[in-house]
């Protein structure tokens, strides 16, 4: 007896609800349905502004390799060889220090355990203690090998590397490959134009990070005022170009010149990658010249 009641008022329930009568119970439903699809319709799609070329012509620059984008909607401006595989240098550091924000605090101590001589570095003596905080301007500032290899060798060096290449993935670096903290040119470790693009992006959206590459120069030192480094950025575009705020070079004979920059113009944010340059900062320069004469903004209404 009890099913059998159950199966009516479900049955009745229901032909009430949906029933295309004059039902006060359809027309409860309907309003409330009707209310709903209003308010979806209120709804207004709001689209920035796209970046659009005046010009067909392309930037002049010696690079073999470059991608130029719009920095919120990542809109390609300009594209040269954007998923062809280069050496990274010490672009790699970008990377370096994205792990670096991730597994350490800016007061955490750490131990040099050794001295480092090959390539660019900031003069770290064996046994000195530094902080997180101070060797990441030194990587980010000074692009010091030494210092990218504390990080490494203090996290423990092999998951060091496994995190740089989880992160990599993470970012959707899909062609990108390390082997080392520093960018040390290795025949497995690789990265393309989009790829660093990417990971400059997610470095800009640290704020704490973006005051690092923004940096022109600096004196820092060890926890018991014994060391003082004098760091002074390898990217000479800044204070020189109005609008460039970093964001990390890097060099060597096999990689060529390579540049990553975030530039700012009228409000609007731009990330330029060059590789393999013959000259990166005039490349630089030319890009941004093309910029500013060349990119507008549309505006829908």
């Amino acid at each position: 007896m009890k099913y059998r009641f159950y199966v009516y008022f479900i049955f009745f329930t229901l032909l009430f609800l949906f029933y295309p009568g004059d039902s006060y119970y359809y027309h409860i439903f309907a309003y409330n349905r009707d209310l709903f699809n209003a308010k979806k319709a209120d709804k207004k799609i709001e689209i920035g502004p796209i970046p659009i070329r005046r010009y067909p012509y392309d930037p002049e620059i010696t690079a073999e390799g470059a991608y130029i984008a719009d920095l919120p909607s990542f809109t390609p401006l300009f594209e040269r060889n954007s998923h062809h595989l280069f050496f990274p240098a010490s672009t790699t550091k970008i990377v370096t220090a994205l792990v670096v924000n991730d597994m350490f605090q800016p007061e955490d101590i750490l131990t040099v355990k050794n001295a480092t001589y090959e390539g660019q570095i900031m003069n770290l003596v064996q046994g000195e203690k530094i902080t997180a905080e101070n060797l990441l301007y030194g990587i980010l500032v000074h692009s010091a090998n030494d210092a990218a290899f504390t990080f490494a060798e203090n996290a423990g060096y092999s998951k060091f590397i496994k995190l740089m290449n989880e992160k990599a993935k993470n970012l959707h670096m899909e062609a990108s490959r390390f082997e080392n903290p520093a960018g040390l040119d290795n025949s497995d470790q690789y990265t393309t134009p989009f790829d660093l693009a990417l990971a400059a992006r997610e470095l800009l959206k640290n704020k704490y990070l973006a005051r690092f590459v923004a940096t022109k120069e600096i004196v820092i030192s060890d926890v018991d005022y014994i060391y003082f480094h004098r760091l002074t950025n390898v990217n000479k575009l800044l204070g020189e170009i109005h609008g460039i705020g970093g964001l990390k070079t890097g060099y060597t004979e096999n990689a060529g010149e390579n540049l990553v920059s975030f530039y700012k113009k009228n409000g609007h944010q731009f990330v330029i990658v060059i590789m393999k340059s013959q000259d990166r900062f005039n490349d630089t320069r030319n890009v941004v010249r093309w910029i500013d004469e060349n990119v507008t903004y549309y505006n829908f209404e």
